[in-house]
């Protein structure tokens, strides 16, 4: 595939967007040490990324796709086309890419305090750990990140791979949504669109798993997950044994329902939260992040309830409906039920994610 700056010159400039600008191979080599090894911050789906300083001293992050294929090919063409149309605080801005060879490089600004999942999940998260407020400005940011996508971006996009690692942190620990490599473009008076199933287990949505149909719900659902991690320090899949795990979400919802938020927040806080925003934040997770679509919030609505701008919307959304409802008709025990039901919905996901996966292969 001839990808060249000409792309861009006809589709974006004109607009008024980010600066950004074409690479020579050359100096992002140099920039990065030759993708030395000890200059690598972190591996992605389609390859990895490298912290970079160019020759005007500023540090840049620099993804490097893998081997190169048709299919990476056209992973780096929508990523880059989507990040050099996006204009938002909280959505990461491309500085620029190369495309000499079969080398394909993506330049972002670089973000010094990594991702969502290093704070909470990775090596070193007990040494760096969030604390409440930051949590919060992460919540609200990333919120207001995903609805512009949604709501205001032209045309409208989907993510389609939200997850913790795909939530850099700027120097304050801004949140910026990043990770496009999966994402889509959605036109006026389209509901979906169908796609090949991408995306990390835990964070799809049912319908997407299932159906392989993508629509601004999944990412609803998505973002849900997250703010349940935010909360809870929990990860995604929960180890309820050598051979049972359980899903966020369902793992929380029998506390939620039973209202104990002291035991859904992440012991690591020691209890240094404010405990209304913990219930709003877990509530809002469990009506974003529950199964049927259609009963999931807009992201518009998201940021408003989070912001509290409407307890008395989150309260009927949340506790007078249908998830609670269905976890009445389980039966309030000691979640074994919900255990056992979210440990078949766990196969079902993979089975379903599986198939698809071969199908589209085939394809």
């Amino acid at each position: 595939m001839a990808f060249c700056s000409f792309f861009f010159c006809s589709k974006l400039r004109g607009k008024k967007q980010r600066p950004w600008r074409v690479f020579s191979l050359k100096e992002l080599l140099s920039a990065t040490n030759n993708f030395n090894y000890d200059n690598k911050l972190s591996e992605v789906a389609f390859g990895n990324v490298y912290w970079g300083q160019l020759s005007n001293g500023s540090e840049v992050q620099v993804k490097r796709m893998k081997a190169w294929s048709e299919k990476s090919d056209n992973e780096f063409s929508v990523e880059v086309e989507i990040l050099a149309r996006v204009q938002h605080k909280n959505v990461l801005g491309l500085r620029g890419y190369c495309a000499e060879g079969q080398e394909r490089l993506i330049v972002y600004d670089y973000m010094p305090n990594w991702s969502l999942h290093y704070h909470i999940h990775g090596q070193n998260s007990a040494e760096s750990l969030l604390d409440w407020n930051q949590r919060m400005n992460i919540a609200f940011g990333s919120a207001e990140g995903i609805a512009y996508l949604h709501h205001q971006a032209t045309p409208r996009i989907i993510h389609s791979d939200i997850k913790a690692s795909s939530v850099l942190l700027d120097s304050d620990f801004n949140p910026q949504i990043a990770d496009f490599g999966f994402a889509k473009l959605i036109h006026d008076g389209v509901a979906h669109v169908g796609t090949r199933v991408k995306g990390s287990l835990g964070y799809l949505a049912p319908e997407y798993t299932m159906l392989g149909e993508a629509n601004e719900s999944c990412d609803v659902y998505s973002f849900g997950i997250i703010l349940l991690q935010l909360a809870t320090g929990r990860k995604v899949l929960i180890q309820l044994s050598t051979s049972k795990e359980q899903l966020i979400n369902h793992w929380a919802l029998p506390l939620a329902f039973e209202k104990k938020y002291s035991e859904l927040a992440d012991p690591r806080l020691n209890g240094n939260y404010v405990e209304e925003e913990l219930k709003r934040v877990i509530l809002v997770a469990l009506i974003c992040a529950q199964n049927k679509p259609e009963k999931r919030p807009t992201m518009l609505e998201v940021v408003e309830l989070l912001r509290g701008e409407s307890k008395a919307k989150l309260l009927s959304q949340v506790e007078n409906s249908e998830l609670f409802k269905k976890f009445t008709s389980v039966g309030q025990n000691d979640g074994t039920s919900i255990a056992e039901g979210s440990e078949e919905f766990i196969s079902e996901m993979k089975e379903s994610k599986l198939v698809l996966e071969e199908n589209n292969t085939r394809l």
